[in-house]
């Protein structure tokens, strides 16, 4: 993955982002890190732990989650970011705002994380501006009515087709680099998420890295009956497994430290 000032990090296999939600009403860990100290120690903890980047979040994107003004975002990410800025591990900003991503990039962030799918020319403007690599995501809809009635054609053409096509126009744009999210839970059904699941070998060997984040997501309810978001971490860990033997760069998880334990172990059965 490239940067600004030409800053170049690579990996072998597939690496963890991990989430750091900073708002009070995160589907599965709302509040937790809510005050600056618990964000922070957070984050070194992931970062001792082996994940490579840090996620910090200030507005939830659950289903039916209402949008918040951009200053109190602001509010929330910045002193985060500022804090980490030297501990050594890649920060993101996961917005849909490029107020928030410019404000977050000023105090030290790395790269922007838009579930938006980089759909504003603003967005790609401030990314390049900065110099920072952008995960693009796929959603149908937005945060408050994604979930109501998706309906694709062919799902799996058309998430490709967006991705392929924003990452196009990223770049095009003068952002550096690009990680493609097909936005797993984002206006999807069961069937939609386990189709672009099984498509991962194919998404993964087109020509930019993948990002996969099932992170205690409603899909694992549906499959295996675990209504508490925070009892999910074991489906996440079978999700992201697969998505791993698929070809997947990254993976975004809640649990950090496990999922680097896991992959670990993974890739030493798959590479003796």
């Amino acid at each position: 993955m490239r940067g600004a000032e030409g800053w170049q990090v690579g990996w072998k296999g597939t690496a963890v982002m991990g989430i750091l939600n900073v708002t009070p009403d995160s589907f599965s860990d709302g509040g937790r890190h809510a005050s600056l100290g618990a964000a922070v120690a957070a984050a070194q903890a992931m970062h001792a732990a082996g994940v490579l980047m840090v996620d910090i979040g200030g507005e939830s994107t659950r289903p039916g989650a209402e949008p918040v003004p951009a200053e109190q975002e602001i509010d929330r990410v910045r002193p985060v970011v500022a804090a980490l800025r030297d501990v050594g591990v890649l920060l993101s900003v996961d917005t849909l705002k490029p107020e928030v991503a410019e404000a977050a990039l000023a105090a030290g962030a790395h790269l922007v994380n838009d579930v938006g799918g980089l759909r504003d020319p603003a967005m790609r403007a401030v990314c390049a501006a900065y110099g920072a690599p952008a995960c693009i995501m796929h959603m149908q809809g937005e945060p408050r009515t994604m979930q109501r009635d998706p309906q694709y054609s062919d799902v799996v053409a058309e998430v490709s087709a967006f991705l392929q096509e924003q990452a196009r126009l990223a770049l095009g744009a003068g952002v550096p680099d690009v990680l493609l999210d097909p936005g797993l839970g984002f206006g999807k059904t069961l069937d939609h998420n386990l189709t672009l699941l099984r498509a991962l070998p194919a998404m993964c060997a087109g020509p930019h890295p993948v990002l996969v984040g099932a992170s205690r997501k409603r899909l694992i309810d549906w499959l295996a009956q675990v209504p508490a978001a925070e009892d999910r971490d074991p489906g996440t860990l079978a999700l992201h497994l697969h998505a791993a033997r698929a070809g997947a760069a990254v993976v975004r998880a809640h649990a950090g430290a496990a999922h680097v334990q896991a992959l670990r172990v993974q890739a030493a059965l798959d590479h003796p």
